[in-house]
């Protein structure tokens, strides 16, 4: 890797992050597509083909990746820290019972530590969590600060991951003790609860860095179209999480944004069909 090929960064919490971040769904199986595409891709995600796409991101010094706890990208990241020597940033979204009879195992103590064992950096307690204490109501986050003082303790940076927009309002007034926050952001508006305008807009405003999920809508739209939008509406200290499938994937997505970024018209090969033979 040269200079001119290093992946633009920023700082989140006194950490240099990449602006671009490994995403996992399409490692671990959430297609937002079908039951059939989900066992398509845990079929086909082998712990080889995830340490093969995981090197082409750090040849660009993107070495950050979000994702659930789980033994399988462990197991990648893991290898890739050991043929490389490059430290890995994780960034864990873990869920756990919010039910205060839940087994231990399944409480935000437990969930903590394991996060803190597999080495994260960042604690981000997923959206199935955060949204759940979410009091539109009183415009709070029920609970917050005690679960930061937990992810505190541990040694870990705490953020929130959301779906609702409310979530970065509440926590920049509440003066919340976080470093970032994960919020959904493409132009479809695909999972988004409002339109884009308004997220963005929230993003703009928004008091630390916002990590945006979802840029290409679960592949809903082409990834030139959708990187060109997310790139050009959000700040410099903003970063884009994306999922890709194969090692050509990952390394189409980072030219692109790299154009993007500096502002170049991306020149990338084409798909051809038949129906594109009077456009050569």
């Amino acid at each position: 890797m040269n200079n001119l090929d290093a992946f633009p960064r920023t700082i989140v919490g006194g950490v240099s992050l990449p602006r671009l971040l490994v995403g996992t769904n399409w490692f671990l199986g959430w297609s937002h597509t079908s039951l059939a595409k989900d066992k398509f891709i845990k079929e086909y995600q082998t712990r080889q083909r995830i340490v093969a796409m995981l090197n082409v991101f750090l040849e660009y010094g993107i070495d950050a990746v979000m994702g659930p706890l789980s033994p399988h990208l462990d197991d990648s990241i893991r290898e890739v820290e050991q043929q490389s020597g490059h430290r890995i940033i994780r960034i864990y979204t873990p869920e756990f019972d919010l039910n205060p009879d839940a087994a231990p195992a399944n409480q935000a103590e437990a969930v903590f530590d394991r996060c803190a064992a597999l080495g994260a950096t960042f604690c981000m307690p997923h959206q199935s969590v955060t949204d759940a204490l979410i009091d539109r109501r009183a415009g709070v986050i029920r609970d917050l600060d005690l679960y930061t003082r937990m992810i505190r303790a541990r040694g870990m940076l705490p953020g929130l991951s959301t779906h609702m927009p409310e979530a970065v309002i509440y926590a920049d007034k509440m003066d919340a003790d976080i470093e970032t926050y994960i919020q959904l952001y493409n132009s479809a508006g695909f999972l988004m609860q409002v339109e884009a305008d308004w997220v963005m807009k929230v993003i703009r405003e928004a008091k630390k860095p916002v990590m945006t999920i979802k840029p290409l809508a679960a592949g809903r739209i082409l990834p030139v179209v959708g990187l060109a939008f997310v790139w050009n509406t959000i700040r410099d200290q903003d970063m884009v999480t994306i999922g890709t499938t194969t090692p050509e994937e990952a390394c189409e997505v980072i030219e692109l944004s790299l154009d993007l970024l500096h502002r170049r018209i991306p020149e990338n090969v084409l798909q051809e069909t038949r129906s594109k033979k009077s456009l050569r």
